[in-house]
């Protein structure tokens, strides 16, 4: 059996696991705010949080098999005038990491890339390389089997339109191949999300599918945005019923727990917690990046002014490690671009309420 090594990357299996930020709280006797994991400033929602609590009284059942009514009430959320002729391609699953690699599995083999940005958000290519694709470079010209993109990307904060969206998958996919386009962070967009998204092009989808044999799956971890990575919730919406249906066949039963479940039912109404993360993020956003800017003039900041993260090149390994090191130290983790992102000059940091940023901001003086 391997022997686990896990020398850097804390409680992360070095040789076997895809690193991810967040695991840092556990371990910090002095935990005042996780800024290495891109949740919501706000918090788990209240209403959603008592819904789920109240749900443990039900844990002695087994969930429901078709995932309702949470399935629906995410739907009607997705698409409020047309849910009920679009609800049929979706599914929900344990995370978005699941469907990930489900639909990767699934996915015809051969070649595999990611989107054009440096870097994206990894669990796309460690599926590809767990079922043996063929890795292109991010800057290579040819199309491939499969091509997985996140938009808005995290790390790095580069976030494409529809317009030239649709440009990239036409440029990148071969004829009957396979896009993963993840959104888990494009919900921070405005209240006029759901225009900008892909989930909206129900005709182009369709399309593509019908002429070239392209199938285009929009992903999404609903963790980020509700603040419940403990909860495990993501969900796909696939091109047609039927690669739902495929999906289904080879999910195992339940993988949605019934914690998740009512969570989920209840958070999709809480207008008012989308209203001030929608109002306050990219205030407290702008707000970080001027006192660090004040603080190190040299720091390059990037990504869109709605984003719940900022990607930050401070120019130097050793600054990095430093402020890593720094904000541990002060019960304020951030996340290192070095590990599983190989840009060890970057840390991505948590948009967080003034007060948290304060204790951060103070840790790193000595920068």
């Amino acid at each position: 059996m391997p022997t686990a090594d896990t020398t850097s990357n804390g409680p992360w299996d070095a040789k076997l696991q895809q690193f991810h930020g967040g695991q840092d709280w556990a371990h910090m006797d002095n935990f005042v705010e996780d800024f290495s994991v891109t949740t919501n400033a706000f918090g788990m929602p209240d209403s959603a949080m008592a819904a789920a609590i109240q749900s443990i009284s039900h844990s002695h059942h087994y969930p429901p098999a078709d995932q309702e009514p949470a399935r629906s009430s995410l739907a009607r959320f997705l698409w409020p005038a047309e849910f009920e002729s679009e609800q049929n391609r979706l599914i929900l699953g344990n995370g978005a990491s699941e469907l990930i690699d489900l639909v990767i599995r699934m996915a015809p083999k051969g070649t595999w890339k990611p989107g054009p940005f440096r870097t994206q958000y990894k669990e796309y290519e460690r599926s590809a390389r767990n079922n043996n694709f063929e890795l292109l470079p991010v800057d290579s010209a040819d199309k491939a089997n499969v091509a997985c993109l996140v938009n808005p990307c995290n790390p790095t904060g580069d976030y494409l339109e529809l317009p030239d969206l649709k440009r990239w998958i036409s440029a990148n996919v071969l004829p009957g191949g396979y896009v993963l386009i993840d959104e888990s962070m494009q919900p921070w967009h405005s209240a006029e999300f759901r225009e900008h998204s892909l989930t909206s092009q129900h005709e182009y989808i369709r399309k593509m599918y019908d002429e070239y044999s392209i199938s285009i799956f929009v992903m999404h971890s609903w963790t980020k945005l509700w603040c419940c990575t403990g909860l495990r919730l993501g969900s796909v919406v696939c091109p047609t019923v039927d690669h739902m249906r495929a999906i289904k066949k080879v999910q195992v039963p339940w993988s949605v727990n019934v914690v998740a479940l009512a969570f989920l039912n209840a958070v999709v109404a809480d207008e008012t917690y989308l209203r001030k993360t929608w109002q306050m993020t990219p205030v407290w956003r702008r707000q970080t990046i001027n006192l660090l800017q004040k603080m190190f003039p040299g720091w390059v900041f990037y990504g869109r002014d709605f984003l719940s993260w900022i990607w930050v090149d401070t120019g130097s390994e050793t600054t990095a490690q430093k402020a890593v090191d720094l904000a541990h130290a002060a019960g304020v983790p951030v996340r290192s671009g070095r590990p599983g992102y190989n840009l060890p000059s970057f840390v991505r940091l948590a948009v967080r309420e003034p007060t948290k940023v304060n204790v951060l901001l103070d840790a790193w003086k000595s920068l």
